[in-house]
């Protein structure tokens, strides 16, 4: 009997244990490698913005019904992004064919030379369908490096003020005498003192204070400064920054005192907002938005109005963030990808959804006559803010990326901070008096970021 088989003895055969795992390690990695080999055919998309997935869904349901390549959309951590996407490009191993990406992190996309770039170059498609002449011209410079464009923009994000009008009706003021932001404070000043003439202390005309490195640089680019050229050179030391760097640290520390910090995105910060601590806070269209729905008690008590100019007669706006959509570079399909691009980001349907939901203006300005943009709002007291953005869109400035943009940024960080500690001590500070050392700190700065330049 011990040398008999099993058939030979009645008893059914006993399979070993081993065989039995590997038979089911092999059916499992055949269907891990069928469902990969299926999953390939399709185009990753990423996104780190809740809110545009939403929006996006719908659209690539849609696509996915008849266009190729078949496209999944996944939303991410900003961070996620950047990390993912850095390493994709450096390593040219599989990321996503479709990236959504912000303005900080596209800056770090385009270091090296052009060829070295992990987005495809647009440009010769965006000029060949004239899509150049029908997108907001300045909504193109944060993907665009050395002439060359690498994403579709998203959007335009015009900055406006968004002020207490119930205060300030209350008080008789009239803001249309406000074109410079010198006139901002003569003609708003009377709000910082109490019935018997004396200042308050409970009551700022500007939310704006040194740590506020995305205000500051509204500002910066407002009055034709900023972070980097138009060679995406760093351009700390230019005039426009030392004038603001001073006009921001007298205003938050100065002689005249008329900004205080009333932190954006905070509950703190609305808290302060609802008790009107700041008269105004820079509100791009986005900001709209939060401010929404996270301070809804604000609503018919607030309106808009274009940001005073830093001379009679120059630029009334400025931007803050931004979006774009990339391609890969070592996609396939990248004239399907495109067309994809293009479903997204054109689609009237879409930018009806991205203003009705985001309170974001589009970008392509065939779509700027929607009546959509005419409705008034009874949050902002019956405004219509969709029109309002849109007369400003045309003089938004132009943003250049870098791969020293994020370095070139930190530095005038820290040339705001070590301003504003000079201005404390001086005690009776203004704007005239600051500017000296103003421009000595961004000489400083720029020497070191163009020290960190020619090493790299």
């Amino acid at each position: 009997m011990a040398n008999q088989r099993p058939e030979q003895t009645g008893q059914p055969p006993r399979i070993s244990v081993f065989w039995l795992v590997a038979a089911f390690a092999l059916a499992s990695t055949i269907g891990v490698i069928a469902l990969r080999t299926e999953r390939s055919s399709a185009a990753r998309m990423w996104t780190f913005a809740r809110l545009h997935y939403s929006m996006y869904e719908p659209a690539v349901e849609e696509w996915n019904k008849t266009g190729e390549p078949k496209v999944e959309l996944s939303l991410l951590g900003i961070q996620a992004v950047e990390q993912r996407m850095l390493s994709s490009f450096l390593t040219r191993k599989s990321g996503a064919e479709l990236m959504e990406i912000e303005r900080r992190i596209a800056s770090r996309a385009f270091a090296g030379p052009l060829d070295g770039v992990g987005f495809l170059d647009l440009t010769d498609r965006i000029k060949a369908e004239g899509l150049d002449q029908k997108i907001n011209a300045s909504s193109f410079t944060p993907w665009s490096t050395r002439g060359r464009i690498f994403g579709l923009p998203h959007d335009v994000h015009p900055v406006m003020l968004g002020y207490r009008a119930d205060m300030v009706e209350a008080a008789g003021i009239d803001v249309s005498k406000i074109e410079t932001w010198e006139d901002f404070i003569t003609v708003l000043s009377p709000l910082l003192y109490d019935a018997d003439g004396n200042r308050r202390t409970d009551r700022y005309l500007l939310n704006m204070w040194e740590t506020h490195m995305d205000t500051i640089e509204v500002l910066l680019l407002q009055a034709g400064g900023g972070a980097v050229d138009p060679d995406g050179m760093p351009m700390l030391d230019n005039d426009a920054n030392a004038r603001v760097m001073a006009h921001i640290a007298a205003w938050s520390h100065g002689k005249n005192r008329i900004a205080a910090d009333a932190p954006y995105f905070s509950a703190s910060g609305n808290r302060l907002l609802l008790d009107g601590f700041v008269v105004a806070s820079f509100v791009p269209d986005w900001m709209c938005n939060v401010w929404r729905n996270e301070i809804p008690q604000l609503g018919g008590k607030v309106k808009l109005m274009p940001l005073p100019s830093w001379d009679r007669g120059g630029r009334r706006t400025s931007v803050w963030g931004g979006s774009m959509l990339g391609i890969s570079r070592d996609a396939e399909n990248h004239d399907q990808l495109w067309d994809f691009a293009k479903h997204l980001y054109l689609s009237p349907e879409l930018s009806r959804e991205l203003y009705t939901k985001g309170d974001i203006i589009s970008p392509v300005k065939e779509f700027w006559s929607d009546p959509m943009y005419d409705k008034p709002d009874a949050y902002f007291s019956g405004q219509a803010p969709g029109r309002m953005y849109i007369n400003l869109a045309g003089d938004v400035p132009p943003r250049y990326s870098s791969p020293f943009s994020v370095l070139a940024v930190e530095r005038l960080r820290t040339v705001a901070s070590r301003l504003a500690t000079y201005a404390k001590a001086q005690g009776d500070a203004t704007p005239e008096s600051l500017l000296p050392e103003a421009k000595r700190l961004l000489i400083e700065a720029q020497d070191e970021v163009m020290e960190h330049a020619r090493r790299n």
